[in-house]
């Protein structure tokens, strides 16, 4: 049974926080971010979030109850976005969106975004892709022992956008149309 709940899934600096922004304002729906909660987590163990990521693979109890944490907001509510890497996973009758962005542009928005610097302080451009691309392959890793699922598989999501070269305007028009369509089917 379809819910109004939109996960929203993607590369690291892809543009999921603005596009969650964006739909809360014109549906109202309330936004849980998991994101927040790991960034949380990381920064109460005086961790940054690539050391963090590390502490994952030998505490997956915690990692289950981080995954676990979106699908139980869920469960009892509606009009809901989920800002969640594995948000269409713990999910599944959610809207799943899945946003990509050019490593070079992910690294750029990342090393410029004020509000990552408690948990992801790069001190170059290099170490940034460095660390981003290594999150996001030890992710995949740990997110297929753990659950046997590949967030990188296209077909687990209703609508995949490119961000690169978009504006938060146009994802989100984009988005829009996509999710009214998949309300009225």
């Amino acid at each position: 049974m379809k819910k109004h709940i939109i996960t929203i899934a993607g590369d690291h600096a892809s543009g999921q926080g603005t596009l969650s922004n964006l739909l809360k304002e014109k549906y109202g729906y309330e936004i849980y971010r998991n994101g927040q909660y790991v960034r949380k987590l990381a920064k109460e163990n005086n961790m940054s979030i690539t050391q963090f990521q590390d502490y994952l693979k030998i505490h997956p109890e915690l990692d289950r109850k981080i995954e676990q944490s979106a699908k139980e907001y869920a469960d009892s509510r509606d009009n809901l976005i989920i800002d969640a890497k594995l948000g269409w996973y713990s999910v599944p009758e959610s809207f799943k969106i899945y946003l990509k962005v050019d490593i070079k542009e992910a690294v750029k928005r990342a090393f410029m975004d004020e509000n990552r610097k408690d948990t992801e302080n790069y001190k170059s451009i290099e170490e940034a892709e460095e660390k981003i691309i290594y999150r996001h392959e030890e992710e995949n890793k740990r997110w297929y022992d753990e659950y046997k699922v590949n967030r990188d598989d296209m077909s687990n999501y209703d609508l995949v956008i490119d961000t690169t070269s978009k504006t938060p305007k146009e994802v989100f028009e984009i988005v829009v149309e996509e999710y009214e369509k998949w309300l009225n089917k």
